[in-house]
């Protein structure tokens, strides 16, 4: 990845309205404010309510963690997106997805998937980022598994994670501590 073309404000240079924000997602879930935030702490408010629908979409909605982070992972490889694959591939193993499914969908390749919520969850994501909707047949699965709670949270889970591999993509945030790109180019 070249040099980020976006400057991110230091923690110390923080306005009032950028520190609440800051405190607010360090005290969050995350426990710590990656630098995708301070990307979008150049607006505040943006910052809050993005930093905000994140929290809710990763961790507060009806489907297991490893069908949201399997999501993730379709979503940071449609986009190659290194900065989410490199945060998500290890959430995605800590939720019990095997390696060789994280190692398949990083190589392109169809994941070695059994369960039919995870091969449901996986088709979801990849149609939608791939052809902007999904067909008939993959809604009705995805409706009969999880709901219309669990398909309206899998479809925002998909936006999301899609606007910030475009922010992380865009505005070039390295990955952090200088870590080493993990998806093939």
């Amino acid at each position: 990845m070249t040099e980020r073309r976006l400057p991110l404000p230091s923690a110390d240079s923080l306005s009032a309205d950028q520190r609440r924000v800051y405190d607010a997602i360090r005290s969050g879930p995350r426990g710590t404010v990656p630098a995708l935030f301070m990307a979008f702490m150049h607006n505040a408010e943006l910052a809050d309510r993005v930093q905000a629908l994140g929290a809710l979409l990763r961790y507060d909605t009806s489907l297991e963690p490893r069908l949201s982070e399997l999501a993730i992972l379709a979503v940071a490889r449609h986009w190659s997106c290194q900065y989410e694959w490199h945060w998500h591939a290890a959430e995605a193993a800590k939720a019990g997805l095997p390696d060789a499914v994280i190692e398949a969908i990083k190589h392109r390749r169809p994941p070695p998937l059994s369960a039919e919520d995870e091969v449901t969850v996986y088709d979801f994501s990849c149609e939608l980022q791939a052809n902007r909707a999904v067909s008939d047949e993959t809604y009705d699965k995805a409706l009969a598994l999880f709901g219309p709670a669990g398909v309206v949270e899998l479809t925002a889970l998909n936006g999301y994670y899609a606007m910030i591999a475009m922010t992380l993509n865009e505005h070039r945030i390295p990955l952090p501590g200088g870590a080493a790109p993990q998806l093939p180019t």
